[in-house]
């Protein structure tokens, strides 16, 4: 590797380590000397950075904090050790050089064959950039998109995007901007979900919200007065709180429309909560997957309580909440049919949750299929185009290798993708 090269991804789970430290960047200096390194924990919401990254990002001890994020220090050398959570994330990705359009392009190739391999016909890309929207675009003029793609752009830069709207439209049955892409909060794994109560295994520390309330309040306001469509991530329980009485503020005062506020996530809820997504029509977007690892290790940082609404399918559902599954890919496997088993069975990686966890939540197969098609497209304004088979619908199909419905459910997540069709055309077929 040519010194100086970035080296990304990562994917750790300390977690998963004995006695569950957060790494520290001395445990790569050595190995990686000569090139920056930031490599993220599985969640997205916190990373280590090596010595040399910290150099080339100019991030000495001395580096303010910046709102909604978080530098960790070492208690005796006040040095930062190379975490870096949330908002201080970007102190270290504003030095990682972008990459040109033919990287994208070419990391685009292959996710697209990828999602068809696993029958995704459509996805809402969040948190999507300009650049994500430009290749996205090259792609569809070569004829070589798979998918269909809403993508949704950050919340700050709404204007931006309502005048691009005004000006060209938003797009095309593949490639449209969806809406906007803002955050309250971080995730349970890196400590930085925002709840009411203190974290258990955390005296007195509650979380930290990404953005202030305000400011939040102002963009969705924002958002909504240009007819933008908002989605945004909460997962603490006070996170999703928060959200909820700002998309009710924010209805309230400019009247009733079609609007389909998103509630990225929805993993914590108070059950007081719960019923305001039914009455306002807020999608849960939710992603299956997430719980097979965070009942491994959650309660003990949540308490037995506050799991019992956790991922809440079932009572979302009673409450006629429009739950929407998805896969939060990459930070969680793309496969829909790993996340139908999660939904289904709520058995978690450890094996140590047989009858499910917090089985009180499971819904049925058939509930968990409709979130993952018919929810969607009702999430994206596209019911009337896909979602559903019907006459006059998009040729979207999947294909599987087992009947689902005549499988014990505990097996549903060996079952394979035989042919996907796109637009009609055949885009995947097991070889």
């Amino acid at each position: 590797l040519p010194a100086g090269q970035w080296i990304l991804g990562g994917d750790w789970d300390h977690t998963l380590w004995p006695g569950q430290p957060l790494p520290r960047r001395e445990w790569i200096d050595s190995v990686t000397p000569s090139n920056p390194v930031f490599i993220s924990r599985l969640d997205g919401h916190e990373a280590l950075a090596n010595t040399a990254a910290l150099k080339a990002a100019g991030v000495t001890r001395t580096t303010p904090t910046p709102s909604g994020g978080e530098i960790l220090h070492d208690a005796n050398s006040g040095e930062p050790t190379g975490i870096f959570k949330d908002q201080a994330l970007s102190l270290i990705g504003g030095a990682i050089p972008e990459p040109t359009a033919e990287q994208k392009d070419s990391a685009l190739a292959r996710a697209l064959a990828y999602a068809a391999s696993l029958g995704v016909t459509a996805t809402a890309n969040m948190s999507a950039s300009w650049s994500d929207l430009a290749s996205y675009r090259r792609m569809e003029r070569a004829g070589r998109m798979t998918l269909r793609v809403y993508l949704y752009l950050p919340i700050d830069g709404w204007r931006a995007v309502a005048e691009t709207i005004q000006a060209t439209g938003q797009g095309d049955d593949w490639v449209r901007i969806g809406g906007l892409k803002g955050f309250m909060d971080g995730s349970a794994g890196s400590r930085t979900a925002y709840f009411f109560h203190a974290y258990e295994d955390s005296a007195g520390y509650h979380g930290l919200l990404q953005n202030a309330a305000s400011d939040m309040a102002m963009w969705i306001g924002n958002a909504d007065s240009a007819g933008l469509q908002v989605a945004v991530h909460a997962i603490g329980d006070r996170a999703n709180a928060m959200l909820l009485d700002i998309y009710d503020s924010v209805a309230k005062a400019h009247g009733a429309r079609d609007r389909r506020f998103r509630d990225e996530h929805t993993q914590h809820l108070r059950p007081e909560d719960i019923p305001t997504l039914g009455a306002l029509r807020i999608v849960p977007s939710m992603q299956p997957a997430h719980l097979i690892d965070d009942g491994r290790w959650v309660q003990q940082r949540i308490g037995p309580v506050r799991i019992k609404t956790t991922y809440a399918f079932r009572t979302l559902l009673d409450s006629d909440a429009p739950l929407t599954f998805g896969s939060d890919w990459s930070v969680a496997t793309l496969d829909p049919l790993v996340g139908v088993s999660a939904a289904v069975t709520r058995r978690t990686s450890d094996g140590k949750n047989p009858d499910g966890w917090v089985r009180e939540q499971k819904i049925t197969l058939g509930e968990a299929l409709r979130a993952y098609t018919a929810g969607n497209a009702w999430a994206v304004f596209a019911e009337q185009q896909w979602g559903t088979l019907a006459p006059e619908r998009f040729a979207d199909v999947v294909v599987l290798d087992h009947n689902l419905f005549t499988m014990a459910p505990e097996s549903l997540a060996t079952a394979r993708v035989a042919v996907t069709m796109v637009g009609g055309k055949i885009v995947y077929r097991k070889s």
